[in-house]
Order: structure tokens, then C-alpha cells, then sequence
């Protein structure tokens, strides 16, 4: 599905668009409901951590109503998330990134049908802490810093010679510590994170284009800024939203993806003018949909206005229009 960023305009209309997001209208259609206060149940949800605040937050507004469906809500990421809903022991897998071709091999393979929802647009932040002096850092200084091969380096300056060899304008770094605390291989934000920032990099040097193996990995986004607020020039990356939630601990950088640094906000990932934005999906099992009224229930929550405005309340950025989204779960 294709993504729709928001067009940008100013903050304070931003904010009053996001506290009334997806509000009744006539150009978004609404979901056909299943909804009853006489459900009962289970709805089983797994996948990024990134979006799982959006959906746990959905499952409590919806228990309210529907107090005997039980939902599990967890967020081990995108990759591993995947695995359990293509092995048929989940209802919906949440995902920051769209399903790779071997995953959805995987789900054919088992017999696991499914509809992508789009649900939200994020940004990913890159973070370090409140007291360093760096504040842009190009996707060729991500690579010297980040990338396979500064595999070893203890401290920023330690990427030096590589950064002035791929042109970087940045260097020389501070000679000071490099901590690195940033997702798993099994999180769909580092496989974004990678896909944007560091994998161009790499094709052009015929370079591995993961991410250097020696720093701290975490499927927890709490986890990762508890460990980046900790150093005074730690280095990482998360979700715009646990930015968000902690600015007072870490410092997000601008971000140049070759026009200009730009700092993460809801006017730039908006507009899309911020280099590291993403969109954030829902992957729903469509058998399970029809045998379990409790997972169509939840999902036509979901996609409701009250549901939609989750999105804003856990402080993502809604789509401009969720009429694709609508669509897609109608016509399942």
C-alpha cells in the first residue's frame, strides 16, 4: 500500500488536526463493524515494539466495552513478530516495516492469508546524549559511525579517516566515547534504519550493509534510551514517539539525507522532508478474522475514529487519509 504522508503546515494546526485525527467524515469510509458487548474471546498481537503503544492502547479502549475478550499485546519486533504470525500463532502481527519476500513465503507456505493496513507515519530518530556538541550527522557519517565497517571503534574520533574518505563534512568527531545502544536484527526499525541510512552507503562501497555487530542491542525501546541517556555521548536510534517521550533525557540530531540537515517533528516527517521517515502497518490474519468475531471486532475498533485517534494519543502521525486502509480491511 502505498505510502500518504500528511502535507506540512504549521505546528499549532498540526496539533489540533492530530487531537481530532480520522474524526467521522465523508471522505473516509468507516469499517464495517462486528462489534458486541457480548463478545468474548482472545485476540493474540505480536511484532514491533515501535507501534505496539498505538495497539495496546486500542485493546484497553476497546476491553471497555468488550470486558471478555482478552487481549495480549506484546512487542518482541517486526521480524520476530512475523514468525509467530506466519506460524499461525498470532491473530495480527504489528509491524514497522512492510513484510519482507521470505517472510511472506513463509506465511504462503503455512497457509496464512492476510490484509497490510497502514496505519500510521513515524520517524526515526537518531539519538545521543543532551550534552554533545554534535548536532547533524549525514547518512555518510551514520556509515563511518555505524556501519560494518567501523566495527571496533571505541570512540568518535576512531571513525576519522573513514568519515574524510567518504566526504563526510562533518569531521573530524570529538575524541571522545562511542556507546552504541540501538535495536535488534529482529526489529523492523533497524531493518529500516539500515534500508535508509547506511545500506546506500554501502552499495556504493560494495560493503556488508548491516549495522556494525559490536554494540548494545535491545528489542526494547525503553531499554535502548535508558542505555543512550546514560552516556553523554552515546549514540542510537529509535521511533519518533520514544524521542518524543523522553527529550528531556536524550538529544535527537538533524539527519542530512543529501539536502540539508533536518530535525525530526511532526511538520517534517509529515512532509516527508525528514530523511528517515517510515510508515507503521498492521498485518491481520483474514481466516482468523472470519472464524473469530473478537479479531474483526477489534480491528473495526481500530479503525474507527475513536480507534484512529490512538494514533495521535501515543503520539504518532496519522495518514492523511485512511481511505485505502479502509478499503483494504473491508474487501478482505
Amino acid at each position: 500500500m502505498k505510502s500518504r504522508f500528511l502535507k506540512p503546515f504549521t505546528l499549532s494546526l498540526a496539533l489540533a488536526v492530530v487531537a481530532t485525527a480520522c474524526a467521522a467524515s465523508a471522505s473516509t469510509p468507516s469499517p464495517t463493524s462486528s462489534a458486541s458487548s457480548t463478545l468474548s474471546g482472545s485476540v493474540l498481537i505480536s511484532g514491533s515494539s515501535t507501534i505496539e503503544p498505538i495497539t495496546a492502547l486500542n485493546a484497553e479502549k476497546f476491553n471497555r466495552d468488550n470486558p471478555n475478550v482478552s487481549i495480549a499485546v506484546e512487542g518482541p519486533g517486526t521480524g520476530d513478530g512475523f514468525k509467530k504470525f506466519c506460524a499461525g500463532e498470532t491473530d495480527i502481527s504489528d509491524a514497522s516495516r512492510r513484510i519482507k519476500a521470505a517472510e511472506a513465503e513463509a506465511c504462503a507456505a503455512a497457509g496464512v492469508s492476510y490484509v497490510e493496513l497502514e496505519i500510521a507515519v513515524d520517524g526515526i530518530s537518531v539519538l545521543t546524549g543532551l550534552d554533545n556538541d554534535i548536532s547533524c550527522l549525514a547518512f555518510k557519517d551514520l556509515y563511518a559511525l555505524l556501519g560494518s565497517e567501523s566495527t571496533g571503534f571505541t570512540s568518535w574520533s576512531d571513525a576519522d579517516d573513514l568519515a574524510a574518505e567518504l566526504g563526510s563534512v562533518v569531521a573530524p568527531y570529538p575524541d571522545v566515547p562511542l556507546t552504541i545502544t540501538a535495536p535488534g536484527e529482529e526489529s523492523g526499525t533497524y531493518d529500516t534504519f539500515i534500508s535508509l541510512a547506511l545500506s546506500p552507503v554501502a552499495k556504493a562501497r560494495d560493503t556488508d550493509k548491516d549495522a556494525r555487530p559490536d554494540y548494545v542491542a535491545s528489542p526494547n525501546d525503553n531499554v535502548i534510551i535508558q542505555g543512550l541517556s546514560s552516556t553523554p555521548t552515546s549514540l542510537g536510534w529509535v521511533g519518533y514517539a520514544f524521542y518524543v517521550a523522553n527529550q528531556n533525557k536524550v538529544k535527537a540530531l538533524e539527519i542530512d539525507g543529501g539536502e540539508g540537515c533536518v530535525f525530526p517533528s511532526i511538520n517534517t516527517i509529515q512532509a516527508g522532508t525528514y530523511p528517515l521517515a517510515r510508515s507503521l502497518y498492521l498485518y491481520v490474519n483474514t481466516a482468523k478474522a472470519a472464524e473469530k468475531p473478537e479479531v474483526a471486532a477489534y480491528v473495526d475498533f481500530y479503525l474507527s475514529p475513536e480507534g484512529l485517534r490512538s494514533v495521535s494519543e501515543a503520539a504518532y502521525i496519522p495518514l492523511d487519509s485512511y481511505d485505502e486502509t479502509v478499503a483494504a480491511w473491508n474487501e478482505r
